[in-house]
């Protein structure tokens, strides 16, 4: 099976656990204001490689997969080619590489809920992105309800699949006590997170915006404070 991809990163170090082998997929669906990489949006563009083709550069490294670390597919929305993934996790798993799937869920359906099923069967950890708690808000961050992102991280906790769950931390947006309390109090729900990681938001794409001649959405937005980014990983850290 073929894939579209934008890029790989052979050590990526904030994917995941461990030294990580990151395949970042071509296609989204969102538009979220803070995103850095909105060269990969467009499902037009990318290159194409066979399931077999990425393996095979994946297994140059396995060596220094040692201690945790393995393969993680970004994107991008990996689950657009939902089945590409699934190869390519299938051949990993067969070669004992751990594997995880960074994804915003937005693409899982309530009326089909086994529809990835064959992909999760072969993911060790969903890196799971929840740009916003509240609807209305997700919204005007994304373009998208976050109706079905919930849904998935409820879904998640169903099947006790393992999940680290990702908060961009935007001034004005996300960076909110109000707003990062009624996440706190979902993810206290679902019983199968073992981690949280709160991703202060920042600057560094803006420039592929200009690239791209599109506007940058957040202009003037300045990153968060240490202060704040303090008080959010203190509001959503894990108690047992």
């Amino acid at each position: 099976m073929r894939g579209k991809i934008h890029s790989f990163e052979s050590f990526g170090t904030v994917d995941g656990p461990g030294i990580r082998f990151v395949v970042f997929m071509q296609g989204c669906p969102m538009r979220c204001q803070y995103c850095h990489n909105p060269d990969t949006w467009s499902c037009s563009a990318g290159t194409e490689y066979e399931a077999e083709e990425v393996a095979s550069r994946v297994l140059k490294y396995k060596n220094y997969f040692t201690g945790g670390g393995g393969v993680t597919v970004s994107g991008g929305e990996p689950l657009m080619q939902a089945q590409f993934v699934c190869e390519l996790f299938t051949i990993l798993k067969r070669s004992g590489i751990n594997t995880a799937l960074d994804t915003s869920g937005v693409l899982y359906n309530e009326d089909e809920p086994r529809a990835f099923d064959e992909l999760l069967a072969v993911t060790d950890l969903v890196l799971l992105d929840i740009k916003h708690i509240d609807e209305a808000e997700h919204k005007k961050l994304t373009g998208h309800s976050n109706k079905n992102i919930l849904a998935f991280a409820r879904y998640l906790a169903q099947i006790g699949k393992s999940v680290w769950i990702r908060h961009v931390l935007v001034p004005g947006i996300t960076d909110d006590d109000k707003y990062l309390y009624k996440l706190k109090e979902f993810i206290s729900s679902l019983g199968n997170v073992s981690k949280v990681e709160v991703l202060p938001y920042h600057t560094m794409g803006a420039v592929k915006y200009k690239k791209l001649g599109i506007d940058y959405p957040l202009e003037g937005v300045q990153p968060p404070s240490p202060e704040r980014v303090k008080n959010a990983k203190e509001i959503l850290k894990i108690t047992c």
